[in-house]
């Protein structure tokens, strides 16, 4: 005859192995509620012994904490997010947190369906970068309801909670200076964010906020300077590798082509690099290119690739401890915290041919 399988080891077992009782253990064992070192030390040395399993949702229920953190990332595939991750899940684990993570491929509506997931989940707090700035309805309303929201790498004037960001406008005007000092006038920006119609018009058609910024200082520099009608040289919609090909090939086609492209990101950055050998334009003597962000293979191409640093670890690490802190009551009004981007001079940049 089967035997019955082992039962799992109770809190009342681990309580009588401790020598305390069941509600001491359930509260050492939850992480609530206030006992002596002495029986703190009891108990998990009887729940190690015993080889103790907690009901997470027991526990959730006892303490109302899941023990988990809800994040929302544009695209995992891009190593920017990745790594804003990476330092997100370190900072979340150390504070005896789990992250799930959703990806909302840059779309408005897939991003509200992770939002209302993860709040059915029950997660004590979320990290959300937001895909459009413009509609963030979702996004207030679950700040309403109590749950602690930070917005990772994309503020929003809508939503009065905990931000990190990168200095991008700052950045964008770094680079668009050194190229003008090299003699530089035809620069193209090219960005995955994109129009109803695939056309450039105004920063205001970007509803990412930190490439809006970038495209703000690129363009405000330009007419420091005295360039007209730069906004022509803003291309949008670069969204996958093969849209990428299509429009860099365009413009290095073009009877007017430009002498240097600034890449929103390294995705970006690739394929104008890879689109310009297939070409034959020759980086930097004909052509000068700068990418955010200092994805590791912009280090290793011959030339190497002239990089905006962002603290993109720093990033996900800030947002988290800002969330974490926000979950042990700690801080008031929301805080906007803005780190430092650099520049990485390379070997891609030259004067103007």
């Amino acid at each position: 005859m089967d035997q019955p399988p082992p039962r799992s080891p109770s809190v009342a077992d681990v309580a009588l192995k401790a020598g305390v009782s069941k509600a001491t253990a359930a509260r050492v064992l939850g992480g609530y509620g206030t006992v002596s070192d002495r029986v703190r030390d009891a108990v998990t040395a009887a729940a190690r012994a015993l080889d103790y399993r907690p009901n997470e949702l027991a526990r959730s229920m006892t303490t109302g904490r899941s023990g988990t953190i809800g994040v929302v990332v544009g695209d995992i595939e891009n190593p920017f997010f990745s790594l804003a991750v990476r330092g997100i899940t370190d900072v979340a684990r150390q504070a005896g947190f789990t992250v799930i993570l959703i990806n909302s491929g840059e779309d408005v509506a897939s991003e509200k369906a992770a939002v209302r997931t993860l709040l059915a989940k029950r997660v004590d707090g979320l990290i959300v970068s937001p895909s459009k700035e413009s509609d963030v309805e979702h996004l207030q309303e679950a700040a309403r309801s109590g749950r602690p929201l930070a917005l990772l790498d994309r503020g929003s004037e809508a939503l009065d909670v905990d931000t990190v960001i990168a200095d991008d406008r700052y950045a964008a005007e770094g680079v668009t200076r050194r190229l003008l000092s090299l003699g530089h006038r035809r620069i193209a920006y090219l960005t995955a964010c994109d129009t109803p119609d695939h056309l450039f018009r105004t920063p205001a058609d970007i509803n990412t906020g930190s490439v809006r910024r970038r495209i703000e200082g690129f363009l405000g520099v330009c007419r420091q300077e005295g360039l007209k009608d730069m906004e022509r040289w803003v291309h949008v919609g670069a969204v996958t590798p093969d849209d990428t090909r299509r429009i860099v090939t365009a413009m290095l086609q073009a009877g007017e082509r430009p002498t240097a492209i600034i890449a929103s990101d390294s995705v970006i950055g690739l394929e104008v690099f890879k689109a310009s050998r297939t070409i034959g334009l020759a980086i930097p003597s004909d052509l000068s290119l700068v990418s955010f962000h200092d994805a590791d293979w912009t280090s290793v191409t011959s030339p190497p690739v002239t990089v905006v640093r962002q603290p993109v670890y720093q990033l996900g690490e800030t947002a988290a401890r800002l969330l974490v802190e926000r979950l042990n009551g700690e801080g008031a009004k929301s805080r906007r915290v803005i780190l430092q981007t650099e520049v990485v001079e390379r070997a891609s940049v030259a004067e103007a041919p």
